[in-house]
Protein backbone atom coordinates (compact mmCIF):
# COMPACT_ATOMS: atom_id res chain seq x y z
CA UNK A 1 0.00 0.00 0.00
CA UNK A 2 2.96 2.39 1.04
CA UNK A 3 4.51 1.78 -2.50
CA UNK A 4 0.78 2.63 -4.20
CA UNK A 5 1.30 6.07 -2.38
CA UNK A 6 4.46 6.45 -3.77
CA UNK A 7 3.45 6.10 -7.42
CA UNK A 8 -0.35 8.08 -6.58
CA UNK A 9 2.02 11.01 -5.27
CA UNK A 10 4.54 10.92 -8.18
CA UNK A 11 1.68 11.07 -10.59
CA UNK A 12 0.48 13.97 -8.97
CA UNK A 13 3.93 16.23 -8.55
CA UNK A 14 3.99 15.19 -12.78
CA UNK A 15 0.70 16.43 -13.45
CA UNK A 16 0.58 19.43 -11.67
CA UNK A 17 3.79 20.39 -13.39
CA UNK A 18 2.73 19.33 -17.18
CA UNK A 19 -0.55 21.06 -15.64
CA UNK A 20 1.38 24.84 -15.52
CA UNK A 21 2.62 24.51 -19.07
CA UNK A 22 -0.66 23.77 -19.90
CA UNK A 23 -2.10 26.69 -18.37
CA UNK A 24 0.50 29.02 -19.72
CA UNK A 25 -0.28 27.42 -23.41
CA UNK A 26 -4.37 28.36 -22.60
CA UNK A 27 -2.47 32.13 -21.61
CA UNK A 28 -1.02 32.46 -24.51
CA UNK A 29 -3.53 31.13 -26.80
CA UNK A 30 -6.97 33.12 -25.77
CA UNK A 31 -5.78 35.86 -27.14
CA UNK A 32 -5.19 34.64 -30.51
CA UNK A 33 -8.31 32.98 -30.57
CA UNK A 34 -10.31 36.17 -29.88
CA UNK A 35 -8.65 37.96 -32.32
CA UNK A 36 -9.48 35.22 -35.16
CA UNK A 37 -12.79 35.24 -34.13
CA UNK A 38 -12.94 39.06 -33.90
CA UNK A 39 -11.35 39.05 -37.73
CA UNK A 40 -13.31 36.70 -39.10
CA UNK A 41 -16.88 38.13 -37.52
CA UNK A 42 -15.46 41.78 -39.13
CA UNK A 43 -14.68 40.55 -42.64
CA UNK A 44 -18.25 38.58 -42.43
CA UNK A 45 -19.93 41.63 -41.49
CA UNK A 46 -18.24 43.61 -44.40
CA UNK A 47 -18.67 40.76 -46.95
CA UNK A 48 -22.58 41.09 -45.96
CA UNK A 49 -24.71 38.49 -48.20
CA UNK A 50 -21.60 37.23 -50.15
CA UNK A 51 -20.30 35.57 -46.72
CA UNK A 52 -23.28 33.15 -46.62
CA UNK A 53 -22.03 31.96 -50.41
CA UNK A 54 -18.90 30.27 -48.88
CA UNK A 55 -19.38 26.28 -48.40
CA UNK A 56 -18.10 26.48 -44.33
CA UNK A 57 -20.66 29.46 -43.77
CA UNK A 58 -23.75 28.13 -45.77
CA UNK A 59 -25.99 25.82 -44.30
CA UNK A 60 -27.13 22.86 -46.24
CA UNK A 61 -30.76 22.72 -47.06
CA UNK A 62 -31.76 19.40 -45.31
CA UNK A 63 -29.87 17.92 -42.24
CA UNK A 64 -29.40 14.01 -42.58
CA UNK A 65 -25.63 13.48 -40.77
CA UNK A 66 -24.06 15.05 -38.16
CA UNK A 67 -20.58 14.87 -37.16
CA UNK A 68 -20.05 14.32 -33.81
CA UNK A 69 -15.93 14.98 -32.18
CA UNK A 70 -15.38 14.10 -28.57
CA UNK A 71 -11.82 15.45 -27.16
CA UNK A 72 -10.75 12.84 -24.61
CA UNK A 73 -7.38 11.85 -23.16
CA UNK A 74 -5.00 9.18 -24.15
CA UNK A 75 -4.62 7.58 -20.49
CA UNK A 76 -6.33 7.44 -17.91
CA UNK A 77 -6.45 7.69 -14.02
CA UNK A 78 -8.20 10.90 -13.89
CA UNK A 79 -11.35 10.21 -12.83
CA UNK A 80 -14.60 10.71 -14.90
CA UNK A 81 -12.41 12.88 -17.22
CA UNK A 82 -12.68 10.38 -20.48
CA UNK A 83 -16.32 9.32 -19.27
CA UNK A 84 -18.21 12.28 -18.95
CA UNK A 85 -17.22 13.61 -22.18
CA UNK A 86 -18.14 10.12 -23.79
CA UNK A 87 -21.70 9.53 -21.94
CA UNK A 88 -22.23 13.12 -23.01
CA UNK A 89 -21.67 12.16 -26.78
CA UNK A 90 -23.71 9.37 -26.56
CA UNK A 91 -26.38 11.32 -24.82
CA UNK A 92 -26.43 13.82 -27.78
CA UNK A 93 -26.61 10.83 -30.79
CA UNK A 94 -29.66 9.36 -28.78
CA UNK A 95 -31.47 13.00 -29.07
CA UNK A 96 -30.19 13.11 -32.92
CA UNK A 97 -31.05 9.66 -34.06
CA UNK A 98 -34.70 10.55 -31.97
CA UNK A 99 -34.78 13.46 -35.11
CA UNK A 100 -34.29 11.03 -37.68
CA UNK A 101 -30.35 12.09 -38.22
CA UNK A 102 -27.25 9.97 -38.65
CA UNK A 103 -24.50 10.16 -36.76
CA UNK A 104 -20.61 10.13 -37.67
CA UNK A 105 -18.15 9.91 -34.52
CA UNK A 106 -14.97 11.20 -34.60
CA UNK A 107 -12.91 11.36 -31.82
CA UNK A 108 -9.04 12.28 -30.50
CA UNK A 109 -7.32 10.63 -27.94
CA UNK A 110 -7.17 6.88 -27.11
CA UNK A 111 -9.72 6.60 -24.30
CA UNK A 112 -12.39 8.52 -26.40
CA UNK A 113 -12.13 5.82 -29.28
CA UNK A 114 -11.94 2.67 -27.50
CA UNK A 115 -14.70 3.43 -25.31
CA UNK A 116 -17.10 4.30 -28.49
CA UNK A 117 -15.24 1.17 -30.09
CA UNK A 118 -16.68 -1.05 -27.07
CA UNK A 119 -20.05 0.14 -26.84
CA UNK A 120 -19.92 -0.96 -30.73
CA UNK A 121 -20.10 2.28 -32.54
CA UNK A 122 -17.84 2.54 -35.72
CA UNK A 123 -15.88 5.80 -35.72
CA UNK A 124 -15.49 7.79 -39.18
CA UNK A 125 -12.18 9.49 -37.43
CA UNK A 126 -9.72 8.55 -34.85
CA UNK A 127 -6.47 10.70 -33.73
CA UNK A 128 -4.30 9.19 -31.37
CA UNK A 129 -0.83 10.13 -29.59
CA UNK A 130 -0.90 13.55 -29.03
CA UNK A 131 -3.75 14.85 -25.99
CA UNK A 132 -1.40 15.61 -23.33
CA UNK A 133 0.76 18.22 -25.65
CA UNK A 134 -1.91 18.83 -29.18
CA UNK A 135 0.27 20.86 -31.33
CA UNK A 136 -1.50 22.55 -34.16
CA UNK A 137 -0.70 20.49 -36.85
CA UNK A 138 -2.75 18.12 -34.84
CA UNK A 139 -5.74 20.34 -34.89
CA UNK A 140 -5.22 21.11 -38.51
CA UNK A 141 -5.52 17.25 -39.50
CA UNK A 142 -8.73 16.89 -37.77
CA UNK A 143 -10.13 20.11 -39.20
CA UNK A 144 -9.43 19.20 -42.81
CA UNK A 145 -11.26 15.89 -42.13
CA UNK A 146 -14.19 17.35 -40.79
CA UNK A 147 -14.06 20.30 -43.48
CA UNK A 148 -13.83 18.52 -46.42
CA UNK A 149 -16.59 15.87 -44.95
CA UNK A 150 -18.41 19.22 -44.65
CA UNK A 151 -18.16 20.66 -48.37
CA UNK A 152 -18.67 17.11 -50.14
CA UNK A 153 -22.05 16.84 -47.86
CA UNK A 154 -20.76 13.91 -46.30
CA UNK A 155 -21.64 15.77 -43.28
CA UNK A 156 -24.60 18.08 -42.40
CA UNK A 157 -23.14 19.76 -39.47
CA UNK A 158 -20.58 18.82 -36.55
CA UNK A 159 -20.88 19.37 -33.36
CA UNK A 160 -17.26 19.63 -30.98
CA UNK A 161 -18.03 18.17 -27.05
CA UNK A 162 -14.65 18.67 -24.58
CA UNK A 163 -14.06 19.55 -21.04
CA UNK A 164 -13.52 23.49 -20.88
CA UNK A 165 -10.95 23.94 -18.66
CA UNK A 166 -11.81 26.61 -15.52
CA UNK A 167 -9.45 25.49 -13.10
CA UNK A 168 -7.40 22.25 -11.66
CA UNK A 169 -10.52 21.09 -9.55
CA UNK A 170 -13.20 22.22 -12.49
CA UNK A 171 -13.89 21.34 -16.16
CA UNK A 172 -17.39 21.71 -17.34
CA UNK A 173 -18.35 19.49 -20.35
CA UNK A 174 -18.64 21.89 -23.29
CA UNK A 175 -20.45 22.05 -26.59
CA UNK A 176 -19.99 23.77 -29.51
CA UNK A 177 -21.41 24.37 -32.78
CA UNK A 178 -18.45 23.63 -34.92
CA UNK A 179 -19.78 23.39 -38.87
CA UNK A 180 -21.59 25.62 -40.36
CA UNK A 181 -20.20 28.51 -39.34
CA UNK A 182 -23.50 30.30 -39.38
CA UNK A 183 -23.73 33.99 -40.22
CA UNK A 184 -25.30 34.46 -36.73
CA UNK A 185 -22.34 32.90 -34.98
CA UNK A 186 -19.48 34.62 -36.71
CA UNK A 187 -21.11 37.82 -36.82
CA UNK A 188 -21.21 37.28 -32.50
CA UNK A 189 -25.05 37.42 -32.96
CA UNK A 190 -25.24 33.87 -30.97
CA UNK A 191 -22.44 34.72 -28.96
CA UNK A 192 -24.32 37.45 -27.25
CA UNK A 193 -27.11 35.94 -26.71
CA UNK A 194 -25.83 32.22 -25.16
CA UNK A 195 -21.85 32.87 -25.15
CA UNK A 196 -19.79 30.88 -27.15
CA UNK A 197 -19.46 27.68 -25.51
CA UNK A 198 -22.73 25.85 -24.68
CA UNK A 199 -22.81 23.57 -21.75
CA UNK A 200 -23.86 20.37 -21.90
CA UNK A 201 -26.41 20.53 -18.79
CA UNK A 202 -24.58 23.20 -17.31
CA UNK A 203 -26.43 26.43 -19.08
CA UNK A 204 -25.04 29.62 -20.18
CA UNK A 205 -20.75 29.76 -21.46
CA UNK A 206 -18.84 31.39 -19.18
CA UNK A 207 -16.82 33.87 -21.50
CA UNK A 208 -17.96 37.15 -21.77
CA UNK A 209 -19.10 38.81 -25.29
CA UNK A 210 -15.97 40.04 -27.62
CA UNK A 211 -15.48 43.65 -26.47
CA UNK A 212 -16.22 44.65 -29.91
CA UNK A 213 -19.97 42.72 -29.82
CA UNK A 214 -21.06 45.90 -28.08
CA UNK A 215 -22.30 49.35 -29.50
CA UNK A 216 -20.42 52.17 -30.17
CA UNK A 217 -18.07 53.81 -32.44
CA UNK A 218 -15.87 51.61 -34.93
CA UNK A 219 -12.71 52.15 -36.83
CA UNK A 220 -13.07 51.97 -40.53
CA UNK A 221 -11.36 48.99 -42.12
CA UNK A 222 -10.31 48.75 -45.76
CA UNK A 223 -9.89 45.73 -46.85
CA UNK A 224 -7.19 44.51 -49.63
CA UNK A 225 -8.19 42.29 -51.06
CA UNK A 226 -11.76 41.79 -51.05
CA UNK A 227 -13.46 40.45 -48.07
CA UNK A 228 -14.90 37.74 -49.34
CA UNK A 229 -11.21 36.71 -50.06
CA UNK A 230 -10.03 37.50 -46.32
CA UNK A 231 -13.27 35.39 -45.32
CA UNK A 232 -12.12 32.46 -47.64
CA UNK A 233 -8.35 32.49 -45.79
CA UNK A 234 -10.04 32.99 -42.55
CA UNK A 235 -12.68 30.31 -41.88
CA UNK A 236 -10.72 27.33 -42.26
CA UNK A 237 -8.48 29.07 -39.32
CA UNK A 238 -11.14 29.65 -37.47
CA UNK A 239 -12.59 25.95 -37.30
CA UNK A 240 -8.84 25.04 -36.86
CA UNK A 241 -8.09 27.43 -33.65
CA UNK A 242 -11.61 26.25 -32.60
CA UNK A 243 -10.36 22.72 -32.67
CA UNK A 244 -6.97 23.68 -31.16
CA UNK A 245 -8.48 25.58 -27.91
CA UNK A 246 -10.60 22.42 -27.59
CA UNK A 247 -7.40 20.29 -27.59
CA UNK A 248 -5.43 22.52 -25.37
CA UNK A 249 -8.20 23.34 -22.64
CA UNK A 250 -8.86 19.38 -22.56
CA UNK A 251 -5.23 18.62 -22.02
CA UNK A 252 -4.76 21.11 -19.20
CA UNK A 253 -8.50 19.90 -17.48
CA UNK A 254 -6.65 16.27 -18.05
CA UNK A 255 -3.55 17.36 -15.91
CA UNK A 256 -5.61 19.19 -13.49
CA UNK A 257 -7.98 16.08 -12.93
CA UNK A 258 -5.23 13.44 -12.54
CA UNK A 259 -3.85 15.58 -10.46
CA UNK A 260 -6.91 16.06 -7.99
CA UNK A 261 -7.41 12.33 -8.54
CA UNK A 262 -3.96 11.08 -7.75
CA UNK A 263 -4.12 13.64 -4.73
CA UNK A 264 -7.31 11.72 -3.78
CA UNK A 265 -5.93 8.49 -4.08
CA UNK A 266 -2.43 9.40 -2.24
CA UNK A 267 -5.16 10.65 0.85
CA UNK A 268 -7.23 7.36 0.84
CA UNK A 269 -4.22 5.40 0.89
CA UNK A 270 -2.80 7.43 3.53
CA UNK A 271 -5.95 6.74 5.92
CA UNK A 272 -5.96 3.12 4.75
CA UNK A 273 -2.15 2.57 6.35
CA UNK A 274 -3.35 4.26 9.07
CA UNK A 275 -6.34 1.45 9.69
CA UNK A 276 -4.34 -1.22 9.21
CA UNK A 277 -1.14 -0.17 10.98
CA UNK A 278 -3.85 0.18 13.91
CA UNK A 279 -5.24 -3.38 13.11
CA UNK A 280 -1.61 -4.75 12.87
CA UNK A 281 -0.69 -3.49 16.22
CA UNK A 282 -3.83 -4.08 17.92
CA UNK A 283 -3.02 -7.75 16.34
CA UNK A 284 0.17 -7.74 17.55
CA UNK A 285 -0.73 -6.52 20.78
CA UNK A 286 -3.38 -9.62 21.53
CA UNK A 287 -0.91 -11.79 20.64
CA UNK A 288 1.88 -11.29 22.78
CA UNK A 289 -0.97 -10.76 25.66
CA UNK A 290 -2.31 -14.10 24.63
CA UNK A 291 1.65 -15.24 24.66
CA UNK A 292 2.18 -13.92 28.10
CA UNK A 293 -0.95 -15.06 29.58
CA UNK A 294 -0.13 -18.77 28.69
CA UNK A 295 3.58 -18.22 30.19
CA UNK A 296 1.86 -17.25 33.79
CA UNK A 297 -0.25 -20.07 33.40
CA UNK A 298 2.48 -22.56 32.76
CA UNK A 299 4.51 -21.03 35.67
CA UNK A 300 1.43 -21.29 38.04
CA UNK A 301 0.83 -24.20 37.40
CA UNK A 302 4.50 -25.85 38.21
CA UNK A 303 3.46 -24.17 41.81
Amino acid sequence: MKNIQKITRALETVAAARLRRAEQRIAALRPYAEAIRRMTRQAAEAAGAEASQLPLLSEHESERKVGLLLITGDRGLAGAFNSQIVRAGVRLARELSEQGLEVGWYATGRRGSSSLTFRGLELDGTYTGFADSPGYADARSVADDLMTGYVDGALDRVELIYNSYISPLSQVVSRETLLPLSQATVTGEQERAHGPHGRVGQGEGREAASPDAGAGPQALVEYEPDPEEILKRLVPDYVEISIYRALVESAAGFFGAQMTAMRSASDNAGELITDLTLQMNRARQAEITQEIMEVVAGAEGLM
